[in-house]
């Protein structure tokens, strides 16, 4: 069996899938983006399948997956690791296709028959945040997760200490002691104005607190880890082991590979294998679509250290398309008192509306992140 063709799609609202193709007729399919440069990872998938991937087997996974991050000079960053990523997962969907089981199996077996799954909420004010975590209450989720503030000096005020207090209470209010809820702040503080907010949150225990440091500031996060009993979480900024070995030895209690970003199922199985060795759990970072969720969740059915999933499906901020519109049969993705089962289909366990994908692509208009200043006309971190 032999790759005979690589294609990509970009797709609403901020996608982009990938497609391998094999002389014998199966087809793998990936997701390789960095939100808002996917123009620009598309191009590094097609650079990298030409150098490596056309007219090679496609079963030899992990040779793959070494050429691809260490076949040239220059090596890492989120270009290149998302759009290995994709392609890695394409791969592994080749593959649970060829040997008639989904991904998981081939990477060990199933480790539960169900997994956890929070939602995004937004809202500003608490009585919004109370509104929208109560609803999904009532959908059945037992976890939710939201922004902790929106545009913030690097060092909090009082007023803005009390909002992140105030936002959070409503969380609680609404779940009450059984219910979760995280909390993102972004890499929007500074070390020291992260150990402030962080610290208004104990009273209403969040399930954890997420990048409360910027991932360079890394280097200093124990500073935040020490000073809080809150599980402290970060890594979906990190694309590597490498990358995430400091996060580990600053003492977090969660770490957020994205599949997606972080080198595929091939790199995030290990970086799994390697926080358990610090007792860290595993929550993938997933604000993507379909290929990207059904390869966290083959990592999920695996992975004896996950927590929780995250998953785009409701989110409030897709616009043009949602997540199963280019499912062929959205079950998969059915929730269940707030998890997702385990998925049986061989490789990946989604079957791509491949139609739907065609006609859509080219129709995203071009994503950007939003740009933030300071009244003082200063960048702001987003």
């Amino acid at each position: 069996m032999k790759i005979t063709r690589v294609e990509t799609f970009a797709v609403p609202p901020r996608w982009l899938f990938c497609r391998i193709e094999t002389d014998d007729g199966l087809v793998g399919w990936g997701e390789p983006v960095v939100e808002g440069r996917a123009a620009t990872v598309r191009t590094a998938v097609h650079e990298l399948a030409e150098q490596f991937l056309v007219g090679a087997d496609p079963l030899r996974v992990e040779d793959h997956w070494q050429l691809m991050t260490k076949g040239s000079f220059y090596r890492g960053g989120p270009v290149l690791s998302s759009a290995v990523a994709g392609l890695d997962q394409a791969l592994w969907d080749i593959a649970g296709k060829a040997f008639g089981a989904p991904a998981h199996q081939l990477l060990g077996g199933p480790v539960r028959e169900r997994a956890r799954a929070y939602c995004w909420v937004g809202g500003d004010a608490p009585a919004e945040v109370r509104d929208q975590v109560a609803a999904q209450v009532e959908a059945g989720f037992t976890a939710v997760k939201m922004n902790g503030s929106g545009r913030m000096d690097r060092l909090p005020n009082v007023a803005d200490l009390r909002r992140i207090a105030a936002r959070a209470e409503a969380a609680r209010e609404a779940l009450g002691p059984e219910g979760d809820f995280a909390v993102d702040f972004h890499g929007r503080f500074s070390v020291a104005g992260a150990i402030r907010a962080v610290g208004v949150l104990e009273p209403y225990a969040p399930m954890f607190v997420e990048e409360p440091v910027l991932p360079e500031h890394t280097h200093l996060l124990e500073r935040v880890t020490g000073a809080t009993s809150l599980p402290v979480a970060t890594g979906e900024r990190l694309f590597s082991r490498a990358e995430v070995l400091p996060a580990l030895r600053a003492g977090v209690a969660v770490l957020q590979p994205d599949l997606s970003h972080a080198g595929g199922l091939s790199e995030t199985r290990r970086i799994a294998a390697l926080a358990e060795t610090y007792d860290v759990a595993i929550a993938p970072h997933c604000p993507l679509g379909p290929l990207a969720l059904a390869a966290s969740l083959q990592l999920a059915f695996c992975t004896p250290n996950f927590l929780i999933q995250e998953q785009s499906i409701g989110i409030h901020y897709h616009s043009g398309a949602e997540l199963l519109d280019y499912v062929a049969d959205p079950e998969v993705f059915r929730f269940h008192a707030g998890h997702l089962l385990r998925p049986t289909g061989p490789g990946l366990g989604v079957e791509i509306d491949e139609r739907a994908v065609r006609a859509a692509d080219g129709t995203a208009e071009s994503w950007h992140n939003p740009v933030w200043r300071h009244p003082d006309g200063s960048f702001a971190e987003w």
